[in-house]
């Protein structure tokens, strides 16, 4: 598959474009800002990709200003967390559970639960048969920590669920793909576990 990175809205906000290959059906995750240059990026041509799904990390308002606009627009299928989904703006189609998969053409995604940040987060994990994971992992997971809690229960709940669904489980080389800012790795993070945990944030 193809992977293309945009910054959108006042919160520079990442939203991602994940389009198969072999088949052109397209993923989006994070309908979160500016639709006309999310509609722009899915392109108008005859030969444009055809956007199946859009997965929502979280309920947070950054992260889904766009989603009644492209949903509308493309007619996808929306996916987002269980226990997010009720925050959102326009109905979820189906809601993810630890364990589920997003199809996306000839291959699919797996949903990766990241509870904390807020209570249905999800992340997506690729598992490219010829080389690396990629991981988007929306609010829950940035270069240097966990994303924000507001409760030291958050804290330990997000940090057991990285440990034991990301870190325990995916290999260093696993490119991590945060919902803001730049792009990680899990072996590059891996050392600050201990320090993640002693600071409390």
């Amino acid at each position: 598959m193809t992977i293309t990175k945009m910054s959108v809205g006042p919160m520079d906000n990442n939203t991602y474009l994940l389009v198969c290959r072999t088949t052109g059906d397209a993923l989006l995750i994070d309908a979160a800002a500016d639709a006309d240059r999310i509609a722009d990026l899915l392109g108008a041509g005859a030969d444009r990709p055809r956007l199946r799904s859009i997965v929502t990390t979280h309920r947070h308002q950054d992260h889904w200003q766009a989603l009644g606009a492209i949903a509308g627009q493309t007619g996808a299928n929306l996916y987002a967390g269980a226990e997010d989904a009720g925050e959102l703006p326009v109905p979820t189609d189906v809601p993810l559970e630890q364990g589920d998969t997003v199809p996306l053409g000839d291959s699919s995604l797996e949903v990766v639960k990241l509870r904390g940040h807020t209570p249905g987060s999800v992340a997506l994990l690729y598992r490219d048969p010829g080389g690396d994971p990629h991981l988007f992992t929306g609010d829950s997971l940035f270069p240097g920590g966990p994303g924000r809690t507001t409760s030291p229960a958050d804290f330990g709940s997000l940090m057991d669920d990285l440990e034991s669904r990301v870190f325990d489980v995916l290999p260093d080389t696993t490119w991590v793909y945060p919902g803001h800012g730049d792009d990680t790795t899990v072996g590059r993070e891996r050392p600050h576990l201990t320090e993640w945990r002693a600071r409390g944030w």
